[in-house]
């Protein structure tokens, strides 16, 4: 349990930067997923094939928001049961996440397997690329299983205040996932699909350590599954639904936006295919100090240290916009050679690079959102996170993106969004502020 961190007390600025670094590390590593196989399917089978996995991933993560949504849930219970030092709600909490979300990540993947055409249909996928869509999706909702259950392992122990662990599960699965995809693309010939199988048999190998490890060691209470209490349900629910809506908003926005990019045709989709693999990289400091403020402000929002949580914050914030400015301007410098390292079609390029630098030094804004919400989040204010998701993504995002995009072209669609990153970050702000979430009240004080 010494990798474990308490947070409820010590050096603020010392605790977000160790114990952000490895979640930093683990994302980067989860996102070489993509990279990896991006890299390989654009090189070796052009910007269609791109463009397929791209509408793909829109895809996966639309329909797996609600179970990612779930995991938010735990994330906020499980920290504050850890500052509250409550061993006993640790343990039946966990069990009641095992129960419900195994149960729900089984019954979403068999759905989309079945229903996987329909559903890029409704996308509006060009037709080039509807086949290539369709097997790497299908392959993929077979394996959500696995990607829900090792990344639920790591959202356990980070709750706990151990950002270490999950780095071991999440290098065993890129390093296979490294040898599996050249060999299922090229050698065993299997194209998209065979990027898609490297993938999920990673993921899958990586689950099933994590279980073995985690057991082995003792580092989280898990116990025999058993039909959870109503109470436990309730209160899993209570915060679980409004935060799997949460990513549902998020998805679904992304998803609309994608249908805007898809009308401008083939080109433009594998050029935002690229664009986004690289999106998934600039935006992860501010993700891994998202998720770092979330865990560390539930263990001091669980002991009522309202202090220390708005110094989080603070510093949070002040951590995220000097990062990610700098990021930006290294995009600026660098879009076009970090575009071709996934495309080579002129046109898809040029695309890319441009609404990169557009984009890039609106990336810090959109961070303010991640650390803000995740501290409300953190207090189990789903709902109100949920209302800030619809206004940033339905009234901003892609109203903007539409507008923007019938006003200028294929550009627009950059503009668009980076004017409402700048937008949100001021509603999220505003909530912080003067809303109430720090009235939440998750779990009654016992009596002795």
């Amino acid at each position: 349990m010494k990798k474990q961190h308490d947070f409820t007390q010590g050096n603020i600025w010392r605790q977000l930067i160790v114990f952000s670094g490895p979640i930093l590390l683990a994302n980067l590593l989860q996102t070489s997923y993509q990279l990896i196989d991006s890299l390989w399917v654009g090189n070796l089978l052009g910007a269609n094939a791109l463009g397929a996995v791209a509408v793909s991933g829109t895809l996966i993560f639309t329909v797996l928001a609600f179970i990612i949504g779930l995991n938010n849930a735990a994330l906020t219970i499980l920290s504050q049961q850890k500052g509250r030092k409550n061993q006993d709600g640790l343990k039946r909490y966990l069990n009641a996440f095992v129960v419900l979300l195994t149960v729900m990540s089984v019954s979403l993947g068999v759905t989309g397997f079945v229903f996987a055409e329909q559903l890029l249909r409704l996308l509006g996928t060009p037709s080039e690329i509807l086949g290539l869509a369709k097997s790497y999706l299908q392959i993929n909702f077979l394996g959500m299983i696995f990607l829900f259950g090792y990344n639920f392992i790591s959202t356990v122990l980070r709750a706990l205040g151990d950002s270490k662990t999950p780095l071991q599960f999440v290098s065993i699965a890129v390093l296979l996932n490294l040898v599996l995809d050249p060999l299922f693309i090229s050698v065993f010939d299997l194209g998209v699909e065979g990027a898609a199988y490297a993938t999920i048999i990673s993921q899958g190998f990586a689950f099933l350590y994590g279980i073995f490890h985690v057991l082995r060691k003792k580092l989280a209470p898990f116990t025999v599954p058993r039909l959870p209490k109503w109470e436990e349900i309730k209160l899993i629910l209570h915060l679980g639904i409004p935060s799997g809506l949460q990513m549902s908003v998020i998805s679904a926005g992304s998803a609309a936006i994608m249908s805007v990019v898809t009308s401008f045709g083939p080109s433009v989709v594998g050029g935002f295919g690229a664009a986004q693999r690289l999106d998934s990289i600039i935006m992860l400091p501010a993700h891994a100090l998202g998720t770092a403020v979330g865990s560390m402000s539930g263990q001091n929002i669980g002991v009522k240290n309202w202090g220390r949580v708005n110094k989080i914050a603070k510093y949070g914030v002040i951590y995220n916009f000097t990062v990610m400015v700098f990021i930006g301007l290294l995009v600026v410098l660098l879009a076009e050679h970090a575009v071709r390292l996934f495309i080579q079609e002129e046109e898809a390029v040029s695309f890319a690079a441009t609404y990169l630098k557009i984009i890039a030094l609106c990336y810090p804004f959109l961070g303010i959102n991640f650390i803000l919400n995740g501290v409300v989040r953190a207090a189990g204010a789903m709902y109100q996170v949920l209302i800030l998701n619809i206004i940033s993504f339905w009234i901003l995002r892609y109203p903007l993106t539409f507008l923007f995009s019938h006003w200028f072209g294929e550009n627009g669609i950059a503009l668009g969004m980076g004017v409402s990153f700048m937008i949100s970050s001021i509603f999220a702000y505003m909530y912080f502020k003067f809303g109430k979430w720090r009235e939440k009240v998750l779990f009654k004080e016992r009596k002795n």
